[in-house]
């Protein structure tokens, strides 16, 4: 593929900073090196010496005076090396993607780590849309036939699948990295959702081409994601395995299949004749179709505020937000089954 026909002006004008290279080069040499090369702080003068993170199952991952330093110390755009590697192994484990095999030049699978996938994806849309550029979005649609349309077009296609980690049944839905046999897609994940939000660790998988061009926009200006973090979430997932993350992911499952049963009983209860919905399939929120409202945006920002509930009407989700909706996201993820059977909006309706 050309992929360079994709890039958008400032993307194109990109390039490598030879400071970042040499960031790069030192996280790969050997302890013997003596570097005059960076402007690196000496870890000497940090405050913080070691650190220990008790686990909920009784352990706990150490962070020694060692590999403190190196997580107080800048480190490579890509991200931890260590940590790169084991997420590669973890999507070939998952999607076994058929670009593993490819030369870099056709699209080779690369990875980096990003500051949650929010930044992953903002750094995406920088090196491919250009303002006035036509985006299509799916609304949704069948992967086959999308795959279809962007090899017919020659178009990249970006996958966002921060709940993957979330599918209440099996088998997991497969995923357009694991059908991509063009090297047209990039992959946004996050462990958000799974393992912590505040840490804010995503990882972008997608063609080298555009990994590497989308390390040169991080480089432009996050320059990499804290590096503690990606220490930290490393130690706990070298402790835990491919198997022991698998067998945490089932258990946030069934957290919150546990949680979206007792939403869906309570709109049965509550709901039923005033609203419709669709069990989900993933993720940890219920869309509600009001009957008889066009616009929830009223309904939820004036009378559910008012008594003291909060959801998100439809409108937010919109393109143009403005734009009338009969829908409600409600979430099922902090509260608990007694506060969602709560019927503070029924008692005086809607």
């Amino acid at each position: 593929m050309n992929y360079a026909r994709f890039l958008t002006a400032v993307s194109a004008a990109r390039r490598a900073s030879p400071i970042r290279a040499m960031t790069d080069l030192l996280m790969r040499s050997p302890p013997s090196v003596i570097s005059l090369a960076g402007g690196a702080p000496n870890p000497d003068t940090f405050p913080f010496k070691s650190a220990s993170v008790a686990l909920n199952d009784g352990t706990s991952i150490d962070i020694g005076e060692t590999l403190m330093k190196k997580a107080l110390q800048y480190s490579a755009t890509p991200g931890v090396p260590e940590l790169v590697s084991w997420l590669k192994d973890l999507q070939k484990q998952l999607h076994n993607p058929p670009t593993l095999t490819y030369s870099p030049d056709k699209g080779q699978m690369a990875m980096c780590v990003t500051t949650g996938s929010q930044e992953g994806l903002s750094k995406v849309f920088e090196m491919l849309v250009n303002p006035g550029d036509n985006v299509l979005i799916d609304t949704p649609t069948y992967s086959g036939t999308l795959a279809a349309i962007a090899q017919e077009y020659d178009l990249i296609i970006v996958e966002d699948d921060p709940y993957y980690f979330l599918q209440f049944n099996k088998p997991w839905a497969p995923s357009f990295l694991s059908m991509d046999v063009d090297g047209r897609v990039i992959r946004a994940d996050s462990m958000s959702k799974i393992l912590s939000s505040g840490l804010r660790i995503g990882y972008l998988t997608g063609p080298k081409p555009l990994i590497d061009r989308i390390i040169l926009h991080m480089q432009a200006s996050t320059l990499h994601t804290s590096a503690f973090t990606q220490v930290m979430i490393l130690q706990l997932l070298q402790k835990w395995g491919v198997e022991g993350f698998l067998e945490h992911i089932e258990s946030v499952i069934q957290f919150y299949r546990s949680q979206k049963d007792a939403m869906l009983a309570s709109a049965d209860k509550w709901l039923t004749g005033l609203a419709e919905w669709h069990s989900p399939t993933a993720g940890m929120f219920l869309w509600l179709k009001i009957h008889g409202v066009q616009d929830t945006h009223q309904m939820i920002m004036l009378k559910a505020i008012s008594k003291e509930v909060l959801l998100v009407p439809g409108s937010a989700f919109n393109i143009d937000s403005s734009e009338p909706s009969s829908y409600v996201r409600a979430s099922f993820s902090l509260s608990t089954p007694e506060q969602i059977d709560q019927k503070r909006i029924k008692q005086n309706g809607w």
